[in-house]
C-alpha cells in the first residue's frame, strides 16, 4: 500500500469514527423507540465499515 493510499484509509477511518459517535449521540437523545433503534443500527453499520477499513491495514 502506498503512503497516499494509507492516508486515504486513515481519513476514512476518522470519518467512520465520527459518524459512529454522531449516531450514538443522536440515539441517546431520541425519545421515539423506532427512530432510536434506527440510529443504533446506523452506528453498528458504521462500526462494521470501520472494521473493514481497519482490516485493510
Amino acid at each position: 500500500m502506498t503512503s497516499k493510499e494509507l492516508l486515504y484509509v486513515e481519513d476514512a477511518l476518522g470519518h467512520e469514527q465520527y459518524i459512529q459517535t454522531q449516531c450514538r449521540e443522536a440515539a441517546s437523545h431520541i425519545q421515539d423507540g423506532e427512530l432510536r433503534a434506527f440510529a443504533q443500527e446506523l452506528e453498528q453499520l458504521h462500526k462494521t465499515i470501520f472494521q473493514n477499513f481497519y482490516n485493510l491495514l
